[in-house]
């Protein structure tokens, strides 16, 4: 861990304790953190050009809220989808606040594991285990939710005739339909994701699958993520629940003791206000599935983007600035390599982008229309298109907030850009930084060596 930075300027802790709680917006705290980043040299515009920060205590405080959404009363796993943020380091920090973990490879099985995770509190989605990985996750006793009824049966033949250490559920699809977004929607009619409840006779062929398979004890569902709507989301869970109940009826006896309702609830990339909240979500859920919250059933959820995508940002330099056709552009460090998603479906995935001066502090000028580029050697490598901005110059820093889910911690390696380094950050009550390295920057090719072997 480096060594904390103070506030600028701070002369005792009362004087600290002010200014911190007029940092308390996010964009101040954003602020606040890229300013002792630049000191302490974790940016710099010859040797860190690009970095991400994780907020570690907004995330500790995300992680509570999750936990004081759902009734005390209630048996509820919080397991992060690492597919969100992947970093061991990260996963660790969820773990340490109460979490558990959904994985959907084995790789993120691995580092689930890596990060302290009990194989009790980790659960392996995915709709396309091999028969290794199956292996694998049953003999640790992770919980499996299976995608189809071929995976059934293969589940079914590595357990030959013995008791599992896992929860085994299915999959099954609601078919409640889409949302704005058709890549995030997994609950649509031809969704390649689990057992389609609706499509003809797959009811009564699910319901003697459980029937002939007494360790078949949970139902899982997932309806989609960023763009579906919350209400569309809960009537899915509904589905999920109801076929529950159906099951423990047509059996005579309570079989299916838990259900996994996924994750998917959406994150506000317009602004700094967290919308909407867990509570919201939990006040559809009881809605459209009140059978959830009598006690009945254990409860797994699997949030990822709602838990991560506030608690960090991305910081990158500007590299050079021209004009072109009359319009600004400013060439900055960030780009497809981190922003994947948002260079390729920018209409889906925008980002805010925050300007700030070399000393990291924010660019008061008037905006001026302009295009944000990353460093890739394509035309369509743009953070944003003619977006008002105060104008940058060479030395400067581009911020793009709400990039702790996905950005940095699933890099894009076109033109073997290098991965950066990522930092988690603490900030003290009297407005101390504190930063510890999450992942260290991948090593780029040095100038003075590309012609070494000519």
């Amino acid at each position: 861990m480096t060594r904390p930075a103070g506030l600028p300027g701070a002369q005792d802790i009362d004087t600290g304790r002010r200014a911190v709680t007029n940092l308390l917006k996010p964009a101040e705290r954003r602020e606040h953190i890229l300013r002792a980043a630049v000191r302490q040299g974790l940016l710099d515009p010859e040797q860190a050009v690009l970095a991400g920060f994780v907020d570690l205590d907004g995330l500790a405080a995300t992680a509570r809220s999750l936990h004081r959404a759902f009734p005390d009363s209630l048996r509820v796993l919080h397991a992060f989808a690492a597919k969100a943020n992947c970093l061991v380091p990260v996963l660790a920090e969820l773990r340490s606040n109460g979490l558990g973990c959904e994985v959907a490879t084995a790789g993120e099985l691995t580092a689930a594991l890596a990060a302290g995770f009990a194989p009790d509190r980790i659960v392996f989605d995915s709709p396309a285990k091999s028969r290794a990985e199956l292996r694998w996750a049953l003999g640790l006793g992770v919980a499996v939710n299976a995608d189809n009824f071929q995976e059934l049966s293969r589940i079914d033949e590595i357990l030959a005739a013995r008791p599992p250490r896992s929860r085994i559920g299915v999959r099954i699809n609601s078919q409640v339909g889409g949302g704005a977004i058709a890549a995030m929607s997994t609950a649509t009619e031809t969704s390649k994701f689990g057992v389609p409840l609706a499509d003809e006779g797959n009811r009564q062929r699910l319901l003697r699958a459980y029937r002939d398979h007494p360790w078949l004890t949970w139902v899982h569902t997932h309806v989609g993520s960023q763009g579906c709507p919350l209400d569309l989301i809960a009537r899915g869970i509904g589905q999920a629940v109801q076929f529950a109940e159906e099951v423990n009826e047509a059996l005579g006896r309570r079989q299916v003791v838990g259900i996994d309702i996924g994750g998917g609830l959406p994150v506000n990339f317009a602004g700094d206000e967290i919308t909407p909240g867990f509570d919201t979500y939990v006040d559809r859920l009881r809605e459209h599935a009140p059978a959830l919250f009598t006690g009945r059933y254990e409860i797994v959820t699997e949030f990822g983007r709602s838990i991560m995508a506030k608690n960090g940002f991305t910081a990158a330099y500007v590299e050079y600035t021209k004009n072109a056709g009359g319009r600004p552009i400013a060439i900055t460090h960030a780009g497809v390599q981190v922003a994947t998603r948002t260079v390729f479906n920018p209409d889906a995935w925008p980002l805010r982008i925050e300007a700030h001066d070399p000393l990291g502090r924010a660019k008061r000028g008037r905006p001026v229309r302009q295009d944000i580029a990353g460093p890739a050697c394509f035309a369509g490598d743009l953070l944003a298109r003619d977006r008002p901005l105060p104008l940058l110059d060479p030395g400067d820093i581009v911020v793009l907030p709400d990039t702790g889910a996905y950005y940095f911690s699933t890099p894009f390696h076109y033109n073997s850009l290098p991965e950066p380094a990522v930092h988690g950050v603490h900030v003290s009550p009297c407005g101390q930084v504190a930063f510890e390295l999450v992942r260290p920057a991948q090593a780029g090719v040095r100038p003075e060596l590309r012609f070494a072997h000519r």
